[in-house]
């Protein structure tokens, strides 16, 4: 059974065109199907959870990477076995800014293409990473189906969002939420530890542990991160200096991040994030804020994404 989620505000201007299509697509294919609209932030969660639980294995999603997160949360909290859950089908038409999930998969803006591609592909059995941390006490999750940031990456994110409402939402955000995030940016001494081995003991510039390549709106960020392969790729960037900043710009955009002295690449199963004080992470582009410590842990083909 197909079930859609549409967020209405993520790619707006063509909102009313691709549902029209769309519409008219199920009707030609006879497809039954239940849809259900976003009204606030979080909503595609609780959507997505009542769905599958009633039994709906394909989740089409309109929307963005936000929109796309807020779903996979829901899918992994539903009331379902571990093997129930491995074949829901997910599938994503991207009506977002930033799109980095789907860049992936060369899915693009083109909503024809890639509603062509859900209802005649496969699904393919995906990772998604769990953030496990703790408050007052007790235990709590976050899922992501991209990757999760800490230092300047969530820092960016939280000033992308406030240039939205001066500079409507373009790519052009990221690059001046950067600019800005690298300036007013504090460093934070962490201790990480991969599959249980310590990595580094340093004070925190940025780090990013991803299940895909991708992140704010198209850096390759981890070029190797492949979300099929049940580990995480990633870096930890300790504090560099301001010439060092500069000369590593030009690397966002080639994939040789790993390359500079600073950079200590990530790659395993489960990495622990050690560090007691107020701590603000971004996953898949939505902000979280707890204290640390933290783990982050890769859960092996959870499920299934169609394109």
């Amino acid at each position: 059974m197909l079930g859609i989620i549409i967020n209405p505000k993520s790619g707006k201007k063509a909102f009313r065109a691709q549902r029209i299509y769309l519409w008219r697509l199920l009707r030609k294919r006879h497809q039954p199907f239940a849809y259900r609209v976003t009204k606030f932030a979080g909503h595609a969660t609780e959507l997505a959870r009542e769905l599958v639980e009633k039994g709906y294995d394909e989740i089409l999603i309109l929307g963005g990477d936000g929109t796309l997160s807020e779903a996979i949360n829901g899918i992994m909290r539903a009331d379902l076995k571990p093997e129930q859950r491995a074949k829901i089908q997910v599938g994503l038409m991207p009506r977002g800014t930033g799109n980095d999930w789907s860049r992936y998969w060369d899915l693009t803006k083109n909503h024809k293409e890639s509603l062509k591609r859900f209802f005649e592909g496969e699904g393919r059995p995906i990772d998604i990473g769990c953030v496990t941390y703790w408050r007052n006490g007790i235990e709590h999750h976050r899922y992501f189906i991209n990757s999760v940031g800490f230092g300047v990456d969530p820092l960016c994110c939280k000033k992308a969002e406030t240039l939205k409402y001066y500079l409507g939402s373009h790519s052009i955000n990221y690059a001046f939420a950067l600019v800005s995030a690298i300036i007013h940016h504090k460093a934070q001494h962490m201790t990480l530890l991969v599959d249980g081995k310590e990595l580094v003991n340093d004070l925190l510039f940025t780090m990013n542990i991803a299940n895909g390549p991708y992140s704010g709106g198209g850096i390759k960020q981890n070029p190797d991160a492949d979300p099929t392969d049940g580990r995480f790729h990633g870096m930890f960037i300790k504090k560099p200096t301001f010439g060092q900043v500069l000369k590593a710009l030009p690397n966002l955009f080639n994939g040789k991040l790993a390359e500079l002295p600073f950079v200590y690449p990530i790659l395993g199963k489960e990495v622990e994030v050690v560090y007691r004080k107020h701590l603000m992470i971004e996953a898949d582009g939505i902000l979280e804020n707890f204290i640390a410590p933290c783990k982050v842990t890769c859960i092996h083909h959870a499920l299934q994404f169609k394109c």
